[in-house]
């Protein structure tokens, strides 16, 4: 696929728990068709994974869905997603991934037909593909376990397939660390944007063999690690929000690879997804405090199909065992959500746009993520060709909009903010325009990056 304009025209078009491209599941639930569902994800306490422990890791996920299915029956939620997000011992031994995932699915599938829950299940193996035990990122042993889970998987009834990929992160982190721009536009858009290409035709090639769902990826070890780092004031907060834009266009090439939406939580960047692609989105904020801290708690949900708690871990609280708990939280976002959309578009609009000024005027990370902001960048993204190309004028175009909407006082920034709007801007517009020549200027500024593992 190649997307020359945005799937959305009209904003108030632009809304949660509607995409112009609805997921349909075989168990009838409808994903962007108009319902907002919770989509919980759920992690081990501390604990290690051998073969001596797998029973009581299974006993853990076998407990924790069962809770969850169990206050979805109490709560009349009418449908939720539970994603597993592998844990490296269970990619590195893939049928460890596959047990799990099938204690999962087969809890989900009891509860259906006993009581008539409809549930579903994301599965998200852990890429490996990076340390300095890596082979290459397209063959080898860590190549292969991600794709025997994925398959796996896929075979003993996840529903969607998602990936949290990695091609690229090792030059990443040096560009984060250091505020490079150029490098960041390097690693994501030459070094991610080839990586999705070769990662993302294997997988959709395995989901289709298997019936299942190819949703999306992520750019949390990306643009998240950036967002992270400057909630904690270690980097400038308008870095952070232009690497967020252009994470869109390396998460794009998913859907041109031929997935297909539910777009994974952790990416933020989803809101440029569904805008230009028009598939539905997963979004994590408030409910994903249990995980990590973020300036965009409220605005997040504006357009999400799903709405997600990023990741908790199976232990007691007060209320209850913590993914119980948190489910529950989820479910009534949703369901107050979704009471807006049944009042009709006017109150919905309301909804929405209330999560978004709450938020977008306090930090330039929620001010990227405006549905009004996403739209305009997305029509401008997509008159232009070439991934290198795309992230330039998604990063000149972040800056731009931060520094308009200080201008006009719709954002607050001081003064070493603006100092980095101004140098941001400047690097990104000294940048060369082929990007061969920008490979050739940063493989040497790259100290982690071995070009031979991406046949450069």
């Amino acid at each position: 696929m190649n997307f020359t304009k945005t799937a959305y025209q009209n904003l108030d078009d632009f809304i949660y728990g509607k995409s112009l491209h609805p997921v349909t599941l075989k168990n009838g639930m409808s994903i962007g068709g108009g319902t907002v569902y919770p989509e919980v994800n759920f992690t081990l306490p501390p604990m290690l994974i051998t073969q001596e422990t797998m029973p009581e890791v299974i006993r853990n996920y076998k407990e924790i869905i069962t809770g969850i299915c169990d206050r979805a029956k109490e709560l009349y939620v009418p449908g939720f997603v539970a994603e597993i997000e592998t844990l490296p011992p269970m990619t590195v031994n893939p049928e460890w991934g596959v047990e799990v995932c099938k204690t999962v699915v087969d809890v989900i599938k009891e509860y259906e037909a006993k009581h008539g829950i409809k549930g579903s299940v994301r599965l998200t193996p852990v890429d490996m593909r990076e340390g300095p035990g890596l082979e290459h990122m397209w063959k080898g042993k860590q190549w292969e376990s991600v794709l025997s889970v994925i398959e796996g998987c896929a075979k003993v009834g996840a529903d969607f397939i998602s990936i949290e990929s990695v091609g690229g992160k090792e030059s990443h982190d040096e560009a984060i660390m250091f505020g490079e721009i150029d490098k960041s536009i390097f690693a994501l858009s030459v070094l991610g944007c080839t990586d999705m290409n070769k990662l993302w035709s294997e997988i959709v090639n395995i989901c289709d063999k298997t019936g299942v769902v190819p949703a999306g990826d992520s750019a949390c070890g990306f643009a998240n690690t950036a967002m992270v780092l400057a909630d904690r004031n270690m980097i400038p907060k308008v870095f952070s929000a232009t690497v967020r834009v252009v994470s869109a266009i390396r998460a794009l090439v998913a859907i041109e690879c031929g997935a297909k939406g539910p777009h994974k939580d952790c990416g933020y960047e989803g809101a440029y997804v569904k805008a230009i692609t028009g598939t539905p989105i997963s979004m994590e904020g408030r409910t994903a405090a249990c995980a990590h801290l973020s300036p965009i708690g409220n605005i997040a949900f504006c357009l999400a199909d799903i709405w997600s708690n990023e990741s908790i871990q199976n232990i007691k609280l007060l209320g209850g065992m913590a993914p119980t708990v948190s489910f529950e939280q989820l479910v009534y976002d949703c369901r107050l959500m979704n009471e807006a959309t049944a009042r009709g578009k006017d109150a919905a609009l309301l909804m929405r746009d209330l999560h978004a000024d709450s938020d977008s005027r306090l930090d330039p990370q929620a001010y990227v993520l405006r549905p009004d902001v996403v739209l305009n960048i997305s029509k401008e993204l997509v008159k232009i060709d070439g991934y290198y190309e795309r992230s330039k004028a998604g990063a000149l175009l972040a800056l731009e909009y931060m520094q308009k909407a200080y201008n006009n006082k719709e954002l607050n920034l001081d003064d070493k903010e603006l100092m980095w709007l101004d140098m941001l801007a400047e690097t990104v517009q000294d940048m060369p325009k082929d990007a061969g020549e920008l490979a050739e200027q940063m493989i040497p500024r790259c100290s982690k990056l071995d070009p031979k593992k991406y046949d450069m």
